[in-house]
């Protein structure tokens, strides 16, 4: 109750100081072990922007800046302190405060063992596994700037259909979280398209060096 609280008190202080900082400060937060929902924070904010108050496309860029630097984050501390201390810190009583627990960890680290390096891009549009897919990059010390691209690549598609959403139907909640469930899926089969077209490219590549 207390962790709901204070998750609580931050959106109601968002909500009061809507600005490209602040997204890009909650969005950090966001993408790093806190789980805070992006559902909650981009949605007002792109409905501004249909207002005239703000513009759309700072309010994405804003959003996708604090994924990349909050992901770094998460990928810096899993670089260096490696596996054994990140599952230890995961089953003490202060990860319970953020809703962290090794299941939680195994899951994101089984679907980056699945997927590969892409998994960072698709990880992204995965509600549950999108604030800590950059934590397995980070163990199995993937190639920073393939990190750093995947990683803006999938928040910039998550952000700006989110965005979207906020902008046509902010005011509506019902039909915005109707449209959302439904364009969940369609996350997941961009990210699949993206991830076959990552591997035609490679293949057509090894091709011409054989």
């Amino acid at each position: 109750m207390i962790e709901l609280n204070i998750f609580s008190t931050i959106i109601d202080w968002y909500m009061s100081n809507i600005n490209y900082f602040t997204i890009f400060i909650l969005m950090t937060i966001e993408s790093t072990f806190i789980p805070l929902p992006s559902e909650l924070l981009l949605p007002p904010a792109a409905w501004l922007a249909s207002q005239g108050q703000m513009n759309f496309s700072l309010i994405v860029l804003s959003a996708t800046l604090g994924c990349c630097f909050g992901a770094l984050i998460n990928y810096t501390l899993s670089y260096y302190l490696g596996r054994a201390l990140i599952y230890r810190l995961a089953e003490s009583k202060y990860a319970r405060f953020f809703f962290i627990n090794r299941a939680k960890l195994e899951h994101a680290e089984n679907y980056f063992v699945e997927n590969g390096n892409t998994s960072t891009f698709i990880g992204r549009l995965v509600p549950g596994v999108r604030h800590l897919i950059s934590i397995p990059a980070g163990l199995a010390k993937m190639n920073l700037k393939k990190f750093i691209l995947y990683t803006f690549l999938g928040s910039a598609l998550w952000n700006t259909i989110l965005s979207a959403l906020g902008y046509y139907f902010g005011k509506n909640q019902e039909m915005l979280m109707k449209y959302f469930d439904e364009l969940k899926y369609v996350f997941l089969v961009l990210g699949v398209i993206f991830v076959l077209y990552l591997i035609l490219v490679k293949g057509k590549k090894n091709k011409k060096k054989s």
